[in-house]
């Protein structure tokens, strides 16, 4: 079964530079970052900056702005903004707290509700299964199976949820976003297991009473959008400028959907690297070590591995950030599914550091720590500073190959 992946400022938060929030003050309603969205049907704003709240600053979290309606209405709509892109995802939840539509909920047979267990590193999340037409920019999509997290009506969250990690994250400041956007390698966020598996781990079926587990059929599945719009559906491509090491206040990029499907999202000569069909993992080789279980992930608020020589953060609010003497200059190889491989340099500096000279900076391409599990390099969202890099869906077929793959 695949993970249900990772995102979310990964697991490792900070009070000032972790999940958390810090509004900038800017008007989003015409376009995150204050601006207009590029005029492009299937282009959308993305920025990174300080996040919905006012409780702390996010660090390398990207947003984005997407509009909610009622299934088959023009005029019962919302727009949503900071919902967090997440390429190590798949679908899209938003929070109750944001939402202020009345989203039908599906039904699970037999008077229950369909209900769905979200699992990050740091936390998990609880909300119902509703259906929703979703637009990003000139792309939509009708009656997509979405979870709305911390809805109210459904608070009793089941021993078998609550025991997959430490902490509910069911409100704006927990999560760090009005909602996350999954925009990974596949279609659904469980795939053929919850089709056949009922203690499947994601999905309950629920009374006023009693929660129990449940099979899903893939179409009921809370379902990456992309691969429901008319056109533009095999992909996507991030794009975002370069960083100066010391980091930036903000940054402001594009989202792009498709894949050799228009000009702009032609490929090129990209490194193309195939990821396991299951779980979405390549192998990263760091340290001599071969770690099979590693990804690249929008969704992560840095880069986070295990490297015992590197000290890490004395300071309890940075608990598990790296804190070198001095910037340290490393390298990792990537090697995907189908052999290629490319080594990527990348820099390490001291979070306690980056924060205390440039205590605004949301955009830290050197910020990085621990990572709980072994055999896994978690590539966040420094990866794509500077970078133009495409997420192909499963079961597509671009001129670089075969999805799923990450290309850059």
């Amino acid at each position: 079964m695949r993970a249900l992946l990772i995102g979310l400022c990964t697991a490792l938060c900070l009070s000032a530079l972790g999940c958390g929030g810090g509004h900038d003050g800017t008007s989003l309603s015409t376009g995150l970052g204050g601006g207009s969205p590029p005029a492009v049907s299937n282009v959308v704003s993305v920025v990174v900056d300080a996040g919905p709240t006012s409780t702390s600053l996010d660090a390398n979290t990207l947003f984005t702005t997407v509009t909610v309606c009622t299934p088959g209405s023009t005029t019962n709509c919302q727009t949503i903004d900071h919902i967090q892109v997440d390429t190590q995802s798949f679908g899209l939840r938003i929070l109750a707290p944001a939402l202020n539509l009345a989203l039908p909920v599906q039904a699970a047979g037999g008077g229950a509700s369909l209900l769905e267990c979200t699992v990050f590193v740091d936390g998990y999340s609880w909300g119902p299964v509703a259906l929703a037409d979703i637009k990003i920019s000139g792309e939509s999509a009708s009656s997509v199976p979405v979870q709305v997290i911390g809805d109210p009506n459904f608070s009793n969250v089941p021993a078998d949820c609550s025991g997959q990690a430490p902490t509910e994250e069911d409100t704006v400041a927990a999560f760090g976003a009005n909602g996350i956007l999954g925009i990974g390698v596949f279609d659904q966020d469980c795939g053929t297991t919850c089709v056949t598996t009922a203690d499947n781990g994601f999905y309950f079926a629920c009374t006023s009473t009693l929660c129990q587990p449940t099979t899903v059929a893939l179409a009921g599945q809370v379902t990456n959008p992309v691969s429901l719009f008319a056109t533009d559906n095999n992909g996507s491509i991030i794009e975002l400028p370069n960083v100066a090491e010391q980091g930036a206040a903000t940054l402001t990029g594009s989202l792009i959907f498709g894949i050799d499907t228009q000009t702009n999202n032609a490929s090129g000569t990209e490194t193309v690297l195939t990821v396991d069909p299951q779980a979405g993992y390549l192998t990263a080789i760091f340290n001599s070590q071969s770690l099979t279980m590693s990804f690249i992930d929008s969704g992560s608020s840095g880069i986070f591995f295990t490297d015992t020589s590197i000290a890490q953060c004395t300071d309890p609010s940075f608990s598990q950030f790296y804190c070198p003497a001095s910037t340290l200059s490393l390298t990792v190889t990537l090697q995907g599914a189908n052999g290629v491989s490319g080594e990527i340099g990348f820099s390490v500096d001291n979070a306690q550091t980056l924060e205390a000279n440039n205590p605004t900076f949301t955009a830290l391409p050197t910020l990085a720590g621990t990572y709980p599990t072994p055999g896994s390099f978690d590539y966040g969202l420094p990866f794509y500073y500077g970078r133009r890099v495409a997420t192909a869906l499963e079961n597509n077929t671009t001129s670089l190959g075969a999805g799923p793959y990450i290309a850059y």
